[in-house]
């Protein structure tokens, strides 16, 4: 029943126009949208405006949230699953945003994001931003923590997604084991393209992988193609040519 409802409320929300003014925070804000093809950019466009509108955004920290904060974070949740369906983000239910660097009960010292199993994604403003300004730099702190989401969907936070196909499972396992190893021996190949916080766990390299896809696509598929070629299956489409 759960699911037919949101099913319905997607296709209402599919049927409302995209607002003219998400238009202009797209090309102020997010440096990848200007990259998209036509065909993609609509399909970019419809699950933006179901993923904005379907969650719940909470400002804290004294920060308001306004349309442009909605629609930007919202589409670096969507640049995950642009060939993918929005039913990996079915269990995330709000998006906090902290103007900056923020402090958690359970954490020391100032985090720029977090994903909880609750179905919470926590994010700094600030550090959206600096991630969308560097689009080659490796670092995106929402990308991360969306990453970390679809990582939840099949359940746990394992470095494992929910894949395409049963029979991709095998290979995932055995490419991801390889490169998380390297990289938590310091191998100079890994370390050139991935950051060393990547080999705290699997679950922590799946989003250091994701971030550095996205961002250094050329370099990953040149030092680690192995692992550029499983990501490119999961997520559907390759970066490096924009295809």
């Amino acid at each position: 029943m759960i699911s037919l409802i949101r099913h319905l409320r997607r296709r209402s929300l599919l049927r409302r126009p995209f607002p003219e003014a998400w238009l202009g925070y797209l090309e102020a804000r997010v440096p990848f949208f200007r990259t998209l093809s036509p065909g993609l950019r609509q399909t970019f466009l419809d699950k933006l405006k179901v993923f904005a509108w379907e969650k719940e955004f909470i400002g804290a920290g004294g920060l308001t949230i306004t349309d442009e904060i909605r629609v930007v974070v919202s589409a670096t949740a969507v640049q995950l699953v642009v060939h993918l369906d929005l039913s990996y983000y079915d269990a995330l239910r709000e998006v906090i945003v902290y103007p900056g660097a923020f402090k958690l009960p359970d954490r020391t010292g100032a985090v720029l994001g977090e994903a909880k199993h609750w179905g919470t994604v926590i994010l700094s403003w600030q550090s959206v931003l600096a991630g969308l300004r560097n689009p080659d730099d490796g670092h995106d702190t929402a990308a991360h923590e969306f990453a970390h989401v679809l990582d939840r969907a099949d359940g746990a936070f394992d470095g494992t997604p929910r894949l395409r196909r049963y029979s991709h499972y095998q290979t995932w396992a055995s490419v991801m084991s390889e490169h998380f190893r390297k990289l938590q021996t310091g191998q100079r190949r890994e370390r050139q393209v991935l950051d060393d916080y990547g080999g705290l766990n699997e679950a922590e390299f799946f989003a250091v992988a994701t971030e550095s896809f996205f961002e250094k696509p050329l370099q990953m598929r040149e030092k680690t193609p192995g692992l550029y070629e499983e990501l490119k299956r999961f997520y559907g489409w390759d970066p490096a040519t924009g295809a």
